[in-house]
């Protein structure tokens, strides 16, 4: 009878953009909660700046869309969170790079934020302006978002249960949960950053190149340089032939303003055309 062995947990790889994301969110989490400590009077006005407020956005104070992905006050919350983060962020990051996994983090994270503040405004929810959320699972949504899209068949173990379960229909559950929030009028603004995020990690993964945005942008940028410099090209050639045939010569050019030699297609055999 073959031996049944205990399920063991492998670790995934602690580097990169997902490294970086995990010490900044942990390194700010104990900022936040040794100035709570030590001077909860004072802290607590100058924490709040740092929320994402829909209002204080509206007001210009745009470093919100950024700074409430790394306030956490719960410990059970930055411990999932960064769990969830290092497991997720290190597939992603593996599989396609880390500018990719970078700029996926930050476009869940600020377009999720854009996308709930502005329905805020309209009071479709139940909630308004004055709401405020703080936590990193809007990027975390994105991620996850990645993985369900492009490696859905992948398993994860639920814990602390010994459930194996694929990407896609965790992420599913995971999205039919924040729903349910706001049907049943819960942490609606919260949750709405968390589905907005998702939304902008698909959009993300579905539309933007393979090798990220930022690489794109610059093949396109270089694209552009490089065609106008084509076009440099073209309009000289085509003035030299102007002024060398007002000198008697007949010089051509091709349509890329590459020279033609006019000796390239004589028979080298043929003595008339020598001097």
């Amino acid at each position: 009878m073959p031996r049944s062995t205990p399920t063991t947990i492998s670790l995934p790889p602690f580097s990169g953009v997902t490294r970086f994301l995990i010490i900044a969110n942990v390194s700010a989490f104990f900022v936040v909660a040794i100035l709570l400590w030590a001077a909860p009077g004072v802290t607590s006005p100058w924490l709040h700046p740092f929320f994402l407020q829909p209002a204080g956005v509206a007001r210009g104070e745009i470093w919100q869309l950024v700074t409430y992905s790394f306030v956490e006050l719960g410990i059970l919350g930055i411990l999932f969170g960064m769990l969830s983060l290092w497991f997720c962020g290190s597939i992603v990051e593996g599989a396609y790079g880390s500018r990719f996994m970078r700029e996926l983090y930050f476009t869940s994270v600020i377009g999720g934020a854009v996308l709930a503040s502005a329905v805020s405004f309209t009071h479709v929810l139940h909630f308004g302006p004055e709401s405020e959320a703080f936590g990193a699972y809007a990027g975390l949504f994105g991620v996850m978002m990645a993985i369900a899209v492009r490696m859905g068949d992948i398993e994860f173990m639920l814990i602390p249960f010994p459930i194996r379960i694929r990407a896609r229909w965790m992420v599913a559950i995971f999205i039919l949960v924040d729903i349910a929030v706001l049907l049943k009028d819960g942490d609606i603004f919260r949750a709405l950053i968390e589905l907005s995020g998702a939304f902008c990690g698909y959009l993300y993964t579905v539309y933007a190149p393979t090798r990220g945005l930022a690489f794109g942008f610059s093949e396109r940028l270089f694209g552009l340089r490089n065609g106008y410099y084509r076009y440099k090209r073209r309009r000289a050639a085509r003035k030299f032939e102007v002024y060398m045939g007002k000198q008697g010569r007949n010089v051509k050019f091709d349509k890329e303003g590459r020279y033609l030699d006019p000796d390239q297609h004589k028979d080298p055999k043929d003595k008339r055309w020598m001097n």
